[in-house]
């Protein structure tokens, strides 16, 4: 008899052998002929979607929580995972069970197989990795049924395959350089494919943004009909303090109401920057209109989010920590969220990062904070080799602080052994450049993937 993870492992060796989802393949036909083959499941709850550059993830998992703390039932859709699957699609903040994960591809593969067919008679490719992880994640939230969906963006906005919601909140976190490939090279025209998530009637919940973005989404806002509330304006981080195991917020909700005493368990402004709006976009979403959320549930929200994966401690003595930045601007906000929040003696870096990626802007961000640098790969086939990774880490550091080491279990143990060179205590690694040498290094060293036990 077949165990349930093994047909999951199955399943998921299906669904890989399609199109990696960092293709982005421009158009929704495939995705909408699916859909509606299906019902059009998506349109049978209430959405909130979100976009950005960085902080999509952690953002997600706060407004997520955030509703459900305020009794209603979720979707939750995330991307790309950590160490399996089924964290990408969560019903009440709980993954799908592997059997439900199988069932849930069982019911959609035969629709899966009628839209394949058409399009290849048509000469165009099949549904894509991604693809079929949304129509999974759709129809499972309408079989729950949820009451909203907080949704998670793979890439971009527009063309993405999560655009077929017609979200009532589209919230868009900073928007930097990354994935030029696909989103084009500049601010604006990346701004632009992020804008697409914004609808008619909605309430566009805008992160700061470089002027060159701000401009093309309110430009958006304008020309649909939304409304828009703004960080720093309608809403925002009041202050922050530094505390044992995160930090403690004051946010000014946008309907004038001041939420104090919020603690945060995750490290970094940039974390308490995401609270903020997605505070913002629970309000939105909630309504404001007979005054502030109840203080005390917004509060339990906030104590019980979890981010895996986002300077994570995996390992102490010495501390080790994960984290997912994968381009420049990630990068930066981790520097100054280590500098913060803890007061290594000696910290080394565990670098792996994809060939798509600016690997020395990565490296010139975490340059100030580290005292050495071992660089590697992850299991991707994507990534840099580390002896082409370690001549430009070479450029950055110096040749007298760059480690390259092949394999990445020998590479943790090289950096660990750097970090407690000189004895003393309070060292620490930071492993990070890719989300897969994040997972790669939870897993490693004996990590629970956010949906074991589920």
């Amino acid at each position: 008899m077949t165990s349930d993870q093994e047909r999951l492992n199955e399943v998921y060796r299906e669904i890989l052998a399609r199109a990696p989802e960092h293709d982005l393949v421009p158009s929704l036909d495939r995705i909408a002929a699916v859909l509606e083959l299906l019902g059009d499941p998506q349109r049978g709850y209430r959405a909130i979607h979100l976009t950005g550059t960085n902080g999509k993830t952690s953002t997600t998992r706060m407004v997520e929580r955030l509703v459900r703390e305020h009794g209603l039932r979720t979707g939750r859709f995330v991307s790309p995972h950590l160490s399996e699957v089924r964290e990408r699609i969560s019903v009440d903040g709980v993954p799908l069970a592997p059997d439900r994960f199988v069932e849930t591809y069982d019911e959609v593969r035969p629709y899966l197989d009628l839209v394949d067919a058409r399009v290849a008679g048509a000469g165009g490719p099949r549904l894509t990795f991604f693809e079929v992880l949304v129509a999974m994640a759709y129809a499972a939230f309408a079989d729950a049924p949820v009451d909203v969906a907080v949704v998670e963006v793979g890439m971009g906005g527009a063309w993405d395959a999560t655009n077929l919601i017609d979200a009532e909140v589209a919230v868009v976190l900073p928007i930097s350089m990354d994935h030029e490939r696909f989103l084009g090279r500049d601010l604006s025209s990346i701004a632009t494919e992020k804008s697409g998530i914004i609808k008619p009637g909605a309430v566009a919940v805008l992160a700061e943004q470089p002027l060159e973005a701000y401009e093309v989404l309110v430009r958006r806002a304008e020309q649909v009909g939304a409304s828009v509330v703004r960080e720093g304006v309608e809403f925002g981080l009041a202050s922050r303090e530094v505390a044992v195991g995160g930090q403690l917020i004051t946010v000014q909700g946008i309907g004038g109401g001041l939420y104090d005493d919020l603690f945060l368990p995750l490290h970094g402004a940039h974390q308490a920057r995401n609270a903020a709006c997605a505070l913002a976009a629970a309000e939105a979403f909630l309504g404001v209109d007979a005054g502030p959320l109840d203080v005390d549930t917004v509060r339990a929200a906030f104590a019980g989010v979890d981010s895996p994966g986002r300077l994570e401690i995996v390992r102490r003595s010495p501390t080790v920590l994960v984290d997912a930045a994968h381009n420049p601007a990630g990068a930066q906000v981790l520097a100054q969220a280590l500098e913060e929040s803890f007061s290594f003696s000696r910290l080394v870096g565990l670098v792996g990062v994809l060939e798509d990626k600016d690997a020395e802007g990565i490296l010139d961000a975490l340059e100030p904070v580290l005292d050495e640098v071992v660089v590697s790969r992850s299991s991707s086939p994507r990534s840099i080799e580390p002896d082409v990774l370690g001549a430009v880490a070479v450029e950055v550091f110096g040749a007298d602080r760059v480690h390259v080491v092949q394999r990445l279990d020998e590479a943790i143990d090289v950096a660990v052994a750097r970090a407690e060179v000189d004895g003393l205590p309070g060292s620490g690694v930071v492993a990070t450049g890719s989300i897969t040498l994040a997972a790669d290094v939870r897993t490693l060293l004996g990590v629970r993937s956010p949906a074991a036990a589920r």
